[in-house]
């Protein structure tokens, strides 16, 4: 089977990598994704988010190594499995991050990632039925829209922060980010939008473009220092997909660096150790792994019209399912974190350091906790963490999972930065706009002296899901790709997808993936 291009991965990336290149008439595209279809009721429904993460159902559901700085926990990291990647399971937030992010990413020496480079490519790749202005777009494939039932508890959270001293933000990807709101989704009539409806479906009845799906990648083909594509199983059928032009990995921030290792391609040690042939030393594969680092608050509630596993929760659910299929509205168009916040820990910060994502539902460790409460909960995490972790080889064997290892809290700082948070979100959380909401602080953060607090946040963080940095782009020894995201020294093979960001964002990750296909299909073009 022979491509101009082969695509590894359909998640926010791929999708629109692949969509825009097949573009060209003239040149064909195949795009290989692990899991299925990701048509379900379980994707398309906003509110089953919460069925999802928890679970493996469209989920690859990974662990972590044990975290030192976790108490030797396993962390639990959640990604989407199937056409859209996590954007099928995500809680579907409208995020770009801080313009400084990416003005840091050209100082490092990447030109053209800036914010002015990146802004037309976002607005370009958008429909935000607010309309086109100067920081938004319309026309693009990406629907982007108001919330259609904003929950009264997201409402009273949005006055709560507020009352707490905070600016009211109607536009986290406006002028500013600081401040609390209503977070846009990417939805459509109360649809789950995600990157496969956005960009595949457009594409469907292009005949240049290939859709294989329940295909696994094994290893790239080498031969000498070029890439000529990708071995792949796809049930019981093992094939070669050719790649007359370039292969592009975008399986993310664990599968782009776990298939350049299956593929002989990273640290010689670390491929030594799994008795893997050295192809091309390139040392930064797998390092430099960042993650926001979260914590979660807790309240039991008497309000109507939450969500948890308890009868009146359920029932609430049940109520809303005759709404959704009338108007497209009410509780299960609901994308769980409805409202949040960027926040600073200290007036001498330049940008928000901390992003609350306040949820519906009383959660614990990721909705895997399955005891029956009924409240609500705030997550809190760290915006740019110092910690630095890796993804490795658990095994040779290509169908073994990776060995992640975020590292989470290794650095003195994150633990500082995250309590604060927790303090500062407690803050807002016991204004006089939640009272009616308000219930039992159910961890224990409320009154905490700062060892407990310290104590309860190693005992219970863990990621808000935001893996990114594992195939670095710039200009070092120890960057993988170069600022056109070629892998440095392999011809005809690049990576386009969050692995490549030089540091991690200070906001949720979907748009600034799906960005960053559109700029590879730019820069390939």
């Amino acid at each position: 089977m022979q491509f101009d291009y082969v695509v590894v991965g359909a998640g926010s990336a791929g999708c629109a990598l692949a969509a825009r290149l097949s573009e060209d008439s003239a040149r064909s595209v195949c795009l290989l994704e692990a899991g299925g279809r990701g048509r379900s009721f379980l994707i398309d429904v906003p509110v089953m988010l919460a069925v999802t993460v928890p679970r493996t159902l469209h989920n690859w559901a990974f662990e972590t190594v044990p975290q030192t700085g976790l108490n030797g926990r396993k962390g639990y990291q959640p990604r989407g499995m199937g056409l859209g990647g996590s954007s099928a399971i995500n809680a579907m937030i409208y995020m770009r991050g801080h313009p400084a992010d990416y003005d840091d990413w050209a100082a490092a020496g990447n030109f053209g990632w800036g914010w002015n480079d990146v802004l037309p490519v976002f607005r370009r790749s958008e429909h935000n039925e607010r309309g086109a202005d100067a920081f938004h777009g319309t026309g693009g494939p990406l629907n982007v829209a108001d919330q259609r039932s904003p929950n009264p508890a997201s409402l009273a959270f949005v006055e709560a922060g507020v009352q707490a001293g905070h600016s009211r933000n109607d536009d986290f990807n406006g002028p500013r980010q600081e401040g609390v709101g209503l977070y846009q989704v990417t939805q459509k009539g109360g649809r789950r939008w995600s990157a496969a409806r956005a960009y595949l479906d457009p594409a469907a009845e292009r005949g240049n473009l290939t859709v294989l799906t329940e295909a696994r990648a094994l290893c790239l083909c080498l031969e000498g220092r070029t890439c000529t594509g990708v071995e792949i199983i796809q049930g019981r059928t093992r094939r070669t997909l050719q790649a007359r032009r370039e292969t592009i990995l975008c399986a993310g921030a664990f599968g782009s660096p776990h298939l350049l290792l299956l593929s002989g391609i990273g640290p010689a040690d670390e491929l030594a150790a799994h008795e893997i042939a050295l192809r091309h030393e390139l040392p930064g594969v797998g390092k430099h792994l960042q993650d926001h680092v979260d914590y979660v608050i807790g309240y039991l509630s008497a309000a109507p019209g939450l969500i948890g596993l308890t009868p009146r929760g359920l029932a609430n659910l049940a109520l809303g399912y005759l709404r959704y299929r009338k108007e497209g509205g009410g509780i299960l168009a609901s994308n769980v974190a409805e409202s949040g916040g960027f926040l600073k820990s200290g007036a001498q910060l330049a940008r928000p350091d901390l992003q609350l994502h306040f949820t519906i539902g009383l959660v614990a460790d990721h909705g895997r906790d399955r005891t029956p409460r009924y409240g609500f909960s705030c997550h809190v995490c760290v915006l740019r963490p110092k910690s630095r972790g890796s993804v490795g080889l658990a095994s040779a064997d290509p169908l073994a999972p990776p060995r992640i290892d975020p590292a989470f809290l290794t650095h003195e700082e994150d633990l500082r930065a995250l309590q604060r948070g927790v303090r500062m979100t407690l803050d807002v959380l016991e204004q006089r706009a939640l009272e009616r909401f308000r219930g039992r602080n159910v961890f224990g953060e409320a009154g905490a002296s700062d060892d407990a607090l310290a104590a309860l946040v190693r005992e219970r963080a863990d990621t808000v899901y935001h893996p990114a940095g594992t195939c670095r782009m710039g200009t070092d020894e120890m960057a993988v790709v170069d600022p056109e995201l070629r892998v440095r020294g392999i011809e005809r093979l690049r990576v386009a997808d969050a692995s490549i960001m030089p540091t991690l964002i200070g906001g949720n990750t979907n748009a600034p993936a799906i960005m960053i296909g559109e700029r590879a299909a730019d820069l390939i073009r």
